[in-house]
Parts: structure tokens; C-alpha cells; sequence
């Protein structure tokens, strides 16, 4: 299972927090993460394993949606800054109509993504 973690700047420490809060619970169920650059980054400075594509201003965002389209990545977690202004916002936008498209869950903030890895969890058991 793949899941994609992308966070604006204002929340790269709420997400990088948030994986490793779920460290255990995601080495367990042997989800693989992939993010965006810099919050790949963020994310492997603290210790964790992740797979790193572009940032997403450079087309990371794109890179993502590309995965969810062809079925690779299961959830997206992108946490996002509601207060700031981003300019690549079309990129955001499309990211999260692809997940809509595909039906691949999307969480904008912790207690969404928390919410959605509880039931991938719990899906993924139910297949074995």
C-alpha cells in the first residue's frame, strides 16, 4: 500500500508530526510513503523512509496524481494551508480531482488522515 503525503510550508512540521506519531502503526501495515520535495525532505530529515518527487510548485503534485491515476498510490494526505495563498493552486486543484476521479481518499488535516488510515488499515485486512 502507498500512500502520498504532500503538506504546504505552514504545515510540513504538522505532517512530519504526524508520521511519526503513526510511525509504528505505518511500519506495521507496510505502507510505503511517498511525498513531494520538500516535505519529503522535512520527513526524511526526522528519520523516515519516503520515496521523494519533485516539490509540488515543480510539478510534484502532478507526479502524484499521475501515480493515483494509474492505481499505484491508495490515499493521499495533503495537508493544506488554508490561510496562505499558493500559486499553484490549479496543481492542487487537479491533484484533488484526480483522487476524486479515481476514488482514492484524500485528507486535507491530521484528524481526516487519521481517519482515513484507520479504514485503509482496516480495508487492507479484510483483503487478506
Amino acid at each position: 500500500m502507498k500512500l502520498a503525503v504532500i503538506a504546504h510550508d505552514g504545515k510540513k512540521a504538522e505532517m512530519v508530526s504526524f508520521l511519526n506519531k503513526h510511525y509504528n502503526f505505518l511500519h506495521q501495515a507496510n505502507i510505503d510513503i511517498i511525498a513531494t520535495g520538500t516535505t519529503g525532505t522535512h520527513a526524511q530529515n526526522a528519520g523516515l523512509k519516503v520515496e521523494r518527487v519533485l516539490s509540488g510548485p515543480r510539478g510534484g503534485d502532478a507526479q502524484i496524481a499521475a501515480q493515483v491515476a494509474e492505481g499505484n498510490i491508495q490515499a493521499v494526505f495533503f495537508f493544506r494551508d488554508p490561510l496562505d495563498k499558493h500559486p499553484h493552486e490549479p496543481d492542487i486543484n487537479m491533484l484533488m480531482r484526480i483522487c476524486d476521479v479515481h476514488n482514492v481518499p484524500l485528507a486535507t488535516n491530521p484528524a481526516t488522515a487519521e481517519m482515513v488510515l484507520r479504514g485503509l488499515v482496516g480495508k487492507d485486512r479484510k483483503k487478506k
